[in-house]
C-alpha cells in the first residue's frame, strides 16, 4: 500500500529477515514470550496456578494487532493495550498477565532479544562478505598497482593488498560486533524503579526470593540482566551498540569512496557490477555511475549519525527514567539495522562482481611508477659510491620536467631521462638503471602480508556465524 507515506526500510532497502525482526507483530511476540517467562518463574514460586499458565501459554502466539491498536485509542499506551487483549484471550489466565511487572520488565528484556536476533543477522552477512574479500585479496596478492597518498600518486602496492585493508577493518568490525552482542543485557524483572520491590512484595510469604524469580524467568529467556537498573536497562548499552553499527558502516563507506575514485575514468582500475538494461543517466545515455557505492556512502552516512541520538539517549536518562528517548528509539534503533543490513547486501553484490581492470592498472603504474621507483635507484646509487645530497637533486629536477610533460599530456619520459643522466650512468649500468627504475616488483611483502590476512579471516571464520 503506498497510498500513505512508508519507510524506504519498508520496501526499497533491507531484507524480509530484518524487517520481520524489527515488525510490530514480531515485537509484540516477543513482549508475550516474555510475558510467559515471567509466569512460568511466578508458577514455580507458588504465585500463579499451572491452569493460569496454560492458558498464558496457549495463547501466546495468538497477535491481535486490531483489537490492540482499538484498546490503545483509549489507553493511548501500548504495553497495557497488548496486556488487556493478551488477558482477553485467557480466561484463566488473563487475569496475572504482567503481575507485579513494569512496562520496561517487558519491552527492554524484549528490545534485547530482538537486538540479539539482528545482530546474528548482521554478523552472518558480516561472515559471507568478509569470505568474499578474502578470495579476491588472495587472487590480487600479487598484482601490483600504484598506491596514492592524498589522492596522489605514492608508492606501488597490490591490488590484494589494498583490498586487504577493508577485510581487516571488517576484522575489526565483526570482533566489536560479537563483543556487543555478547554483552548485552537486558533489564531483568525489577518493577517502576528497579528495587525489585512489588516482586519482593508479591512472595513475601513464599520461600522464593525476588532475585531468584528474577533469575527462573531470565533463565527462560536466555537471558543475562544487569545486577542494578532504574526503570529501564542502562541506555549507554544503545550508545554502545549503535556505535558499533556505526564502527562497520565506515568500513563499507571507506571502501565504497576508494570504489568511486578508482572507477573514475581518470583512474579506471576498478568498477561495480553494471546490468545489461541499467541505466546511469536520465539524460546523458553513455552514463555509468557508481549508484550501488555512492548508495553505500549515503546509508552509511545516515548510521553514523544515529550515536549521538543514544549518545543524549542515555546523557538525559535523567533520575529513575524519563520518557524521551522511547519515541526516537523506536525508529533509531530498528532503522540503524535496517540500513546496516542494506549496506552489507549492496557490499556483497559488488565485491562478488567487482571489475578489476589490468590494462588501466599497469598504465597508471606505468605512468607514476617511475616516480616512486626513482628512490630505489637513489639507494643503490649512493651503495655505489654516489652523494646522496647531490643525487636527490637531482632527481628533483628531473621529476619536476617528468611531470610538466605529464600534464602536457605526453608519456613519462623520467626513466628516459635518467638514463640519460651522467650521475647515475658512471655509478650503475644502463640495465640496472631499467630494472630498478621498474616499479612493479616495489612492493615489499605486500604480497605475503594480504595472503596471511585472508588465511587468519578464513581460519576466524570457522568461528562465525553461519
Amino acid at each position: 500500500m503506498h497510498e500513505t507515506y512508508q519507510s524506504p526500510f519498508t520496501w526499497r532497502y533491507a531484507s524480509d529477515d530484518m524487517r520481520r525482526v524489527f515488525s510490530e507483530i514480531h515485537r509484540r511476540k516477543l513482549w508475550r514470550r516474555v510475558w510467559v517467562a515471567l509466569a512460568r518463574a511466578q508458577a514455580s514460586a507458588g504465585l500463579i496456578t499451572a491452569e493460569q499458565l496454560a492458558d498464558i501459554e496457549a495463547h501466546a502466539e495468538d497477535i491481535d494487532l486490531e483489537r490492540a491498536l482499538a484498546i490503545e485509542k483509549i489507553t493511548r499506551h501500548d504495553v497495557m493495550a497488548e496486556i488487556k487483549t493478551f488477558a482477553e484471550q485467557c480466561p484463566i489466565g488473563g487475569g496475572v498477565i504482567h503481575l507485579g511487572a513494569t512496562s520496561m520488565d517487558v519491552v527492554d528484556n524484549a528490545d534485547v532479544l530482538r537486538q540479539k536476533e539482528a545482530l546474528d543477522i548482521v554478523l552472518a552477512r558480516l561472515r559471507e562478505l568478509m569470505l568474499a574479500f578474502a578470495d579476491l585479496v588472495e587472487k590480487y596478492a600479487d598484482t601490483p598497482a600504484m598506491g596514492y597518498t592524498h589522492i596522489q600518486p605514492a608508492e606501488p602496492t597490490t591490488v590484494g593488498y589494498r583490498l586487504a585493508q577493508t577485510l581487516q577493518d571488517l576484522l575489526l568490525d565483526w570482533e566489536e560486533l560479537a563483543r556487543v552482542r555478547e554483552n548485552l543485557r537486558g533489564k531483568g524483572f525489577k518493577g517502576a524503579v528497579g528495587t525489585l520491590a512489588s516482586y519482593s512484595q508479591l512472595l513475601s510469604e513464599k520461600d522464593v526470593s525476588a532475585d531468584e524469580l528474577e533469575r527462573l524467568a531470565l533463565a527462560e529467556l536466555g537471558l543475562e540482566a544487569y545486577p542494578v537498573t532504574t526503570q529501564t536497562y542502562p541506555r549507554k548499552q544503545d550508545w554502545l551498540l549503535l556505535n558499533a553499527l556505526a564502527g562497520l558502516a565506515g568500513s563499507l563507506y571507506r571502501f565504497a569512496f576508494d570504489l568511486r575514485i578508482l572507477q573514475s575514468p581518470p583512474f579506471g582500475e576498478l568498477s561495480e557490477p553494471f546490468g545489461k538494461g541499467q541505466v546511469g543517466s536520465s539524460a546523458m545515455p553513455f552514463k555509468r555511475n557508481p549508484i550501488t557505492a555512492e548508495k553505500i556512502d549515503s546509508l552509511a552516512r545516515y548510521v553514523a549519525s544515529l550515536p549521538q541520538t543514544a549518545w543524549h539517549n542515555a546523557a538525559h536518562n535523567l533520575l529513575e527514567r524519563t520518557l524521551d528517548d522511547s519515541a526516537n528509539r523506536r525508529v533509531v534503533i530498528p532503522n540503524a539495522f535496517l540500513a546496516i543490513d542494506e549496506l552489507l547486501s549492496a557490499s556483497l553484490r559488488i565485491v562478488i562482481g567487482l571489475s578489476i581492470w589490468p590494462g588501466s592498472i599497469q598504465r597508471n603504474l606505468k605512468t607514476y611508477g617511475v616516480f616512486a621507483a626513482s628512490e630505489r635507484l637513489l639507494m643503490e646509487a649512493v651503495k655505489a659510491g654516489g652523494d646522496r645530497q647531490q643525487l636527490h637533486e637531482i632527481l628533483r629536477e628531473h621529476s619536476l620536467r617528468a611531470w610538466a610533460a605529464i600534464q602536457m599530456g605526453r608519456e613519462n619520459p623520467l626513466a628516459a631521462f635518467l638514463l640519460a643522466e651522467p650521475a647515475f650512468t658512471r655509478l650503475l649500468p644502463p640495465d640496472r638503471i631499467r630494472e630498478l627504475l621498474d616499479a612493479s616488483n616495489y612492493v615489499g611483502e605486500a604480497p605475503s602480508r594480504a595472503r596471511e590476512l585472508a588465511a587468519r579471516v578464513r581460519e576466524r571464520c570457522g568461528s562465525l556465524p553461519k
